[in-house]
């Protein structure tokens, strides 16, 4: 599930991260924190130093291998020990505020987070494989004009714990944490692939993202193959590299238009990196290769798009780059300037690209029917407080 490009903000933009908040008090909260940073906690908290290393990796699995969530059960930690973590630390996730099925089973979670604030989490259960689709900021930053979620403004960056909490959260809905003391078997797994393709831009928020999913890449934690995870950017080239470097997963791009002119309008960040700047930076991703394509997700948008002029723009644009095409039918929400392209166009665009030799799946819709396709996010809140300003506007009541 890729929500259709949530934009985003110039890079230099100051965005607001706020101060991990304590759940209980002064207790400060263990999720999300590096192993480093929880070995210095415990540390300052009274763990001798010869015993940090140890403490943080038996608690680490605790957490993230296990899922527990209560200290006293933590029972390879002495009991002193454990009354010492409880009086000082928390672990808290984010609060599951509703949960939606759709009928082909995708479920659909609101989540609240620190300050009340809500973002949407998305889990799409395929043949084979579960994909989580998770948020990195509350909101957007940038007005793209066709993505229902980009039409609500940038609050806030998310915590690197609200982050790897939301795919806590589904892992708590789907019951899959292992007995404590065992590991989840690979083909088993209900929750297989993440995509951080929900609200907002992932390179807005790098440092957050990069910790989050470390934790959740680690072999002694939620244990997901770096290459079960996609994070899909919509061109922040300066920050594409990096991501490479220091988080190493697959690559997607939000491209939706073949001309500078048509791009501008649909993905407004291209006003400041340009189709010609961002493909560049993606020739030049370390990790691309045929075994580790870059995916590019195209919206199909009637008479806007999906020309058979634009799919052979589209096959010259990427000559050189190992790369698939996602064609994404477009997920009309109410008051979008734009409509679905036919099938009949999606096929025949499609086509132009398979025999130029790129793989063009046409993604199949999900959750539609409880507003969880692509593009379709916008947190509850943000929905209810715009109806109520409008009822109360023609009531004539002033705030």
């Amino acid at each position: 599930m890729t929500p259709q490009d949530p934009i985003k903000a110039p890079i230099t933009q100051d965005v607001m991260t706020i101060p991990r908040k304590d759940a209980e008090g002064d207790k400060k909260n263990l999720v999300g924190l590096t192993r480093d940073q929880l070995r210095e906690v415990l540390i300052a908290a009274g763990t001798p130093e010869k015993q940090a290393k140890m403490r943080t990796g038996q608690i680490w699995q605790w957490l993230y291998q296990w899922g527990v969530r209560d200290f006293d059960a933590m029972t390879n930690l002495g009991k002193a020990y454990r009354a010492m973590l409880d009086e000082t630390f928390v672990i808290a996730v984010p609060e599951v505020v509703t949960k939606q099925v759709s009928q082909d089973g995708t479920r659909k979670y609101l989540v609240r987070i620190n300050g009340g604030h809500e973002v949407e989490v998305v889990y799409i259960p395929e043949e084979g494989r579960g994909t989580l689709c998770i948020s990195s900021q509350v909101g957007c930053t940038l007005t793209c004009s066709f993505c229902h979620t980009g039409t609500q403004k940038l609050v806030r960056n998310l915590t690197a714990a609200e982050i790897v909490g939301q795919v806590m959260v589904a892992r708590d809905d789907l019951d899959e944490w292992p007995v404590p003391g065992t590991r989840t078997d690979d083909g088993a797994r209900l929750l297989s692939n993440i995509v951080l393709m929900g609200m907002g831009e992932p390179l807005y928020n790098f440092e957050n993202v990069r910790d989050a999913m470390k934790i959740v890449m680690d072999p002694e934690g939620i244990q997901l193959s770096r290459r079960r995870i996609t994070l899909s950017t919509s061109g922040i080239v300066p920050e594409i590299a990096r991501t490479a470097d220091e988080i190493g997963c697959l690559l997607a791009v939000s491209f939706h238009a073949t001309t500078d002119a048509v791009r501008d309008t649909l993905v407004p960040i291209n006003k400041k990196y340009n189709i010609e700047t961002l493909l560049d930076a993606l020739r030049a991703y370390p990790r691309v290769a045929n075994s580790e394509r870059i995916t590019f997700e195209y919206v199909m948008l009637h008479g806007v798009n999906d020309s058979n002029e634009d799919a052979h723009r589209l096959v010259e644009l990427i000559k050189g780059i190992p790369a698939k095409i996602n064609l994404i039918p477009f997920n009309e929400w109410p008051g979008s300037p734009y409509t679905r392209s036919s099938n009949n166009r999606i096929r025949a665009f499609a086509d132009i690209i398979h025999a130029a030799g790129y793989a063009s799946p046409v993604r199949k819709t999900r959750g539609e029917d409880i507003m969880a396709a692509c593009g379709q996010l916008k947190s509850a809140t943000e929905r209810e407080r715009k109806s109520r300003r409008q009822i109360e506007a023609e009531a004539g009541i002033k705030g």
